[in-house]
């Protein structure tokens, strides 16, 4: 239990052993540090991550201690690259998650984002999906070529931080919410997230003429405060949400379009790959379920990372 007169607060950043949390109702921000009793609680993820709701006692300069940490509601993770047993989050207690890609500049990689909507789906956090751009030369109609198919699945916002299209629906998207935006780099993530908090201007990366590719503003993830309960977390480019191996039995339920139909396979441990009688290939057939989506996770079942993906 936290001591009686410790503060609310969510961490919006972290620094090392440091972390940066804003009060509940205040909005007054502390720097604190975690007790060394919460640091003797071993465990095989963050004790303290961006996005705990946490309990802190003030100390002198306006810095704190962080006492405890609330239960977490979900989270983010990636698995450590040091050891299988131990998971890194990315950020706790998320309500959801907006993947965003742009239409081009740089060029869509849709097989990734497949692979991020599985590692979402796997840790159960809803799902939204940002376009961006959709100011360039034959934005629109490249948009619904390339992100048409998961309007079936997803809530798909197609926006132009240079218009303001889509921006004020997306405002009501993530209102009341804490939401975590996640993508390649280059995408327009910095100035998306300007355009929903322009009180708050942040650095904007530019694309590579050279290469294509985005350059990294974002270090690593924090949370901007956007009002009174209304949280976005910006992350840093794709490759910080590697997606790690995939139970392959899991795999169907991580595509949300499959799922009314695994139970009518003849056989109970179906791959939906190869086996006759199998429901989800004959969805596809019909048009249930859309080619494309079918053909990345055959790719993903097979551990075929993709062709062309320069992120993989």
């Amino acid at each position: 239990m936290p001591p009686v007169d410790a503060c609310h607060g969510i961490v919006t950043r972290a620094h090392g052993l440091w972390y940066e949390v804003s009060l509940y109702g205040s909005g007054e921000t502390l720097i604190a540090s975690m007790r060394g009793s919460l640091k003797r609680n071993r465990r095989r993820t963050d004790i303290v991550a961006v996005g705990d709701r946490v309990w802190v006692t003030r100390l002198p300069d306006d810095e704190g201690a962080i006492e405890a940490v609330d239960p977490r509601d979900r989270a983010l993770v990636r698995t450590a690259r040091n050891t299988r047993d131990t998971e890194q989050v990315v950020l706790a207690n998320p309500d959801q998650v907006g993947f965003v890609f742009a239409v081009k500049e740089p060029e869509p990689h849709v097989r990734m984002l497949d692979r991020f909507i599985v590692l979402a789906e796997l840790q159960e956090i809803p799902i939204r999906i940002i376009v961006t751009k959709l100011d360039l030369e034959d934005a629109d109609t490249l948009a619904r070529d390339r992100f048409g198919v998961y309007e079936r699945v997803y809530p798909v916002h197609y926006v132009s931080i240079r218009s303001g299209l889509g921006i004020d629906e997306l405002k009501t998207a993530i209102e009341g919410r804490i939401t975590v935006m996640a993508g390649p780099s280059g995408v327009g993530k910095s100035s998306l997230l300007n355009a929903l908090d322009p009180q708050h201007l942040r650095d904007v990366s530019h694309v590579s003429g050279a290469t294509g590719k985005g350059r990294h503003t974002t270090i690593g993830s924090q949370i901007h405060r956007l009002g009174d309960d209304t949280f976005v977390a910006d992350t840093p480019g794709i490759r910080s949400l590697a997606m790690h191996a995939v139970p392959g039995e899991r795999l169907p339920w991580a595509f949300r379009e499959f799922r009314r139909f695994l139970a009518g396979c003849f056989y109970q441990d179906c791959t939906h790959v190869h086996e006759p009688d199998c429901a989800v290939r004959d969805a596809v057939q019909r048009g249930d379920i859309s080619a494309p989506r079918y053909e990345s996770y055959v790719a993903l079942r097979r551990g075929d990372r993709g062709a062309g993906d320069p992120d993989a």
